[in-house]
């Protein structure tokens, strides 16, 4: 499908950096290499670094203020100071640092339930909203989770070989006809021969 002709002289604002005397970044594009000198501004006063702050191996300080609400912990704090380690022009540092935040929400679910806190999954994952704004979506996602994990469960419960399976049906067996009256069982047991 051809993509309808737009007249420019019809959208609101188009063209309006056209006039290079109001060009909004004229001023950058005459440089004279002053940025080079460094600061030309008084720095902020630095903020004392009281918990251990990660940056980047490219600044050569930590900036002015910075945040000290989660410091790195635990195993997803190792993974956070690996990842510190490269470039963030690397997938060696942002891959890691996803996969600390994955591993830092199940610490963060261990530490609640350790402090006998049951986190809201459903309140504090947008589930209110999520319903609101997209029941189908979410529906769609629950159905793919329940999935998942009926296909593990069953994964993992399955007979791993004959022997297994075997011994499934001896205990089944076993525990039918444990069950039984006296006088089923000498029914069972005249039907077996």
């Amino acid at each position: 499908m051809a993509q309808p002709k737009i007249d420019p002289t019809q959208v609101p604002g188009w063209g309006v950096d056209a006039d290079p005397k109001n060009d909004p970044t004229y001023p950058m594009k005459r440089r004279n290499d002053g940025e080079h000198a460094g600061y030309s501004w008084d720095r902020p006063t630095q903020q004392p670094a009281t918990v251990e702050i990660l940056h980047s191996n490219e600044r050569p300080n930590l900036s002015a203020v910075f945040g000290t609400a989660s410091p790195p912990v635990a195993l997803s704090g190792m993974i956070r100071r690996l990842a510190f380690k490269y470039s963030e022009s690397s997938y060696a540092h942002w891959l890691p640092l996803m996969l600390a935040d994955r591993i830092n929400e199940v610490e963060g679910v261990v530490h609640d339930l350790s402090q006998g806190r049951v986190p809201n999954f459903f309140a504090e994952r947008g589930g209110k909203a999520q319903w609101k704004h997209s029941p189908d979506r979410m529906l769609g996602r629950l159905l793919i989770g329940a999935f998942v994990v009926s296909a593990a469960v069953g994964y993992f419960t399955a007979p791993k070989s004959e022997e297994d399976l075997d011994q499934m049906e001896d205990d089944s067996s076993r525990s039918v006809t444990s069950r039984c009256p006296r006088n089923v069982h000498h029914a069972v047991a005249h039907f077996q021969e």
